[in-house]
């Protein structure tokens, strides 16, 4: 393990908790782990990204930071891998081919705008992940989504969608947090 950077450290968290599920003998040794790198007990909220072949395979996180590092990257490795619910739990042939993107949270922020035209000069594309709540209606778009929905338009009416509003729910002034993602691939 000492060999390795902290970022390597924590992409091997995620994948030897994702095998760990795939193969009994696998395991994840928290102990270990702490004592080489103790800066994994600190709390944070992360996401973990599953690619299989360039495609998106699985994807769950957390926004708000409630458990260590560690506790963080294993059990959203292991959701993303066998709970998002957009996909079949992930078999020992995938695991072979996966690509593991880890995402680690900043604090989201509120962000106070009196009008779309506001909250666009606001909103940075490429660097903001955005939380959209409205009622009792939530949804999230890490800062990688800009990647495919790549204007602030599209970008927002997908979000909209997400959170199961109409595509046009910004005229609702919904509760908006800013957020940035550290990326480790």
């Amino acid at each position: 393990m000492s060999n390795e950077t902290f970022e390597q450290v924590l992409l091997h968290i995620a994948r030897k908790s994702i095998k760990s599920c795939l193969d009994e003998k696998s395991e994840v040794d928290e102990a270990q782990y702490f004592k080489e790198y103790p800066q994994l007990q600190e709390k944070k909220a992360t996401f973990v990204t599953l690619y299989l072949n360039g495609n998106l395979r699985g994807c769950i996180g957390s926004l708000v930071a409630s458990r260590t590092l560690f506790e963080d990257i294993v059990s959203n490795a292991k959701a993303a891998a066998f709970g998002d619910p957009r996909f079949e739990k992930l078999t020992v042939q995938e695991f072979e081919h996966i690509d593991i993107e880890l995402s680690i949270l900043s604090e989201p922020q509120a962000l106070a705008y009196d009008s779309v035209e506001e909250l666009k000069s606001k909103v940075k594309i490429g660097q903001h992940g955005v939380v959209l709540k409205y009622k009792n209606h939530q949804a999230t778009f890490l800062p990688q989504v800009w990647e495919q929905l790549n204007s602030f338009e599209l970008f927002f009416e997908h979000l909209c969608l997400k959170a199961g509003l109409g595509k046009n729910c910004l005229i609702f002034k919904p509760e908006i947090y800013l957020y940035t993602v550290t990326k480790l691939k």
